[in-house]
């Protein structure tokens, strides 16, 4: 039963990384065409900081507080023979969150002047301008993107992984569209350079909008037929609803510290000078893909079934495994990419956005900031992980405790470090108090549920440590010696030969997942 239950776990969370993935490609492609189209001056600043706002609305009020606090009630719920008060809550949470999000679009869209001068303070007037009329046109997709964060909700309990992490893939198609066909058809290179930026960040803008519609709209005919139908009200009356807003509350809290903290960065990155918003983006999007590939996946498969262990025959034994095993396959994932990032900056940057407007001098910029983003990258990603297991506990509040404190130690680094060191020292800032954020959660899971991490997990680390490192340096000195190659094929061969070293230390110093990934390798290939 343990077996199969690890091994379900591992096909859950590889639907969750292939649905990742797959957005996370197409994600890519989008910043691409940005990085050709905007480059990393003004108007790029525009549309980052026009995003930050609708985007720390829609995570307030959606996956990452929807999940903590809803997948556990309704899930309980759900396991009943009778659904009926499995529906209603759904259908009651559901319009709970579409009032929510209406209202705070409707004042963000009235506020928007006042929230781009707060936010924002050191942006251009002609920046300045261009981002309000941004932020007004994308406050309505915050309500839309709540909306799929329900559906994720509902779809992971009835455990369909794929879908909705699949699904924001259409919010980025339908940006490369716009973006592209504005540059194409609405752009003339007779017009002034700003006109010409401002158009496109305009067509980017209203993309985004429409892929959001249809993010929901692919998601919402399965929750339907999971839930026989969507009883939408307004209502705190079904059974189940109280227990989730009584858990909401201090994960909102605890979000507001999360955007808080990114809200940081775009104020500081502002001060930064031009370009100094975009470089810190263009880094977190690459920064973001193994956080969600490996960390998100694995803690998105493991809430629901950690909310189980909770109520099971020997809880504290239970959750204590599966976190274990959680917190060794995120390391065996991200760690490398972490040394790859503090290595290998300037050439993934290159590789990925060094096209159009973003030159050598934005991939040096933006490569540094990687870089810096990496040292805290393992921190990032299991952070997650560990706050799953005070949820599946019940315990909200220990989690936000920890998160605004370090929320206040990394702000004040960011700000002495950025000083000196610019955009960079904003990430590195962040990176030391994701560090503090997540030894912290350990040490009072521990003291909770029992040591969580035994000898084997830490065998486990230092086998993928050491394996990283020795991956590094090969990369590293790969890339001195292809400065022929262009940026793409360079980080082709250098990645490759990362790869490779890592995957071969790993299986040699018999890492279980490294073997268990060989093993299915040439079992595959056998069939």
């Amino acid at each position: 039963m343990a077996g199969a239950g690890r091994g379900g776990g591992g096909r859950q969370a590889g639907q969750v990384a292939a649905g990742i993935f797959l957005t996370r490609v197409l994600g890519y492609v989008r910043e691409r065409v940005t990085a050709y189209y905007l480059g990393n001056g003004a108007a790029a600043d525009a549309v980052r900081v026009a995003l930050r706002v609708p985007n720390a609305i829609r995570n307030l009020l959606g996956e990452g507080t929807l999940s903590a606090s809803f997948i556990p009630v309704y899930a309980a719920l759900n396991e009943r023979a009778d659904k009926s008060a499995a529906r209603a809550l759904a259908g009651a949470v559901a319009g709970l969150l579409l009032v929510a999000a209406g209202v705070l679009a409707l004042v963000g869209i009235g506020l928007a002047p006042a929230l781009t001068t707060a936010l924002a303070p050191g942006l251009a007037p002609d920046t300045r301008a261009l981002t309000v009329v941004l932020m007004r046109l994308l406050f309505p997709m915050s309500g839309l993107m709540v909306l799929s964060a329900w559906c994720l909700g509902v779809l992971n309990t009835h455990r369909r992984f794929f879908l909705p992490y699949a699904a924001p893939a259409l919010w980025n198609v339908t940006a490369i569209v716009a973006l592209a066909g504005a540059g194409t058809w609405l752009v003339s290179p007779a017009l002034p350079v700003d006109e010409q930026l401002g158009r496109l960040a305009l067509a980017l803008a209203w993309g985004t909008v429409a892929g959001g519609v249809l993010q929901v709209a692919v998601q919402l005919p399965v929750c339907w037929r999971l839930l026989h139908g969507v009883a939408l009200r307004v209502s705190t009356a079904p059974a189940g609803v109280r227990d989730v807003l009584v858990a909401w509350a201090p994960l909102v809290l605890g979000a507001g510290v999360a955007q808080l903290s990114s809200l940081v960065d775009t104020f500081l990155g502002s001060l930064a000078g031009e370009g100094g918003v975009s470089s810190l983006v263009y880094a977190q999007l690459i920064q973001v893909l193994p956080i969600s590939l490996f960390g998100t996946s694995v803690a998105a498969v493991s809430l629901p079934e950690l909310a189980r262990d909770a109520v099971g025959a020997m809880p504290n034994e239970q959750l204590r495994a599966r976190i274990a095993l959680g917190f060794r396959r995120i390391v065996f994932f991200v760690l490398p990419s972490s040394f790859a990032f503090v290595a290998l900056g300037p050439v993934l940057v290159a590789a990925l956005f060094q096209t159009g407007r973003f030159g050598r001098g934005d991939t040096l910029t933006v490569g540094g900031v990687l870089a810096a983003y990496g040292v805290g990258l393992l921190g990032q990603a299991t952070v997650k992980l560990f706050a799953s297991g005070f949820y599946a506990l019940r315990d909200t509040k220990t989690p936000v405790k920890i998160a605004s404190f370090s929320l206040l130690l990394s702000s004040a680094l960011a700000y002495l470090l950025m000083r000196r060191y610019g955009p960079a020292g904003i990430a590195l800032g962040s990176s030391l108090g994701a560090w503090v954020n997540v030894v912290l959660h350990v040490r009072d899971l521990n003291r909770r549920v029992g040591r969580v991490l035994a000898f084997a997990e830490w065998r486990a680390f230092a086998a993928a440590l050491l394996g990283s490192a020795v991956a590094a340096g090969a990369g590293a000195g790969s890339a001195s010696l292809a400065v022929a190659l262009g940026p793409v094929p360079r980080g082709m061969v250098v990645l490759a030969i990362f790869g490779m070293v890592y995957a071969a230390l790993t299986i040699a110093l018999k890492h279980p997942d490294a073997v268990r990934s060989w093993q299915s390798l040439t079992a595959w290939r056998a069939s």
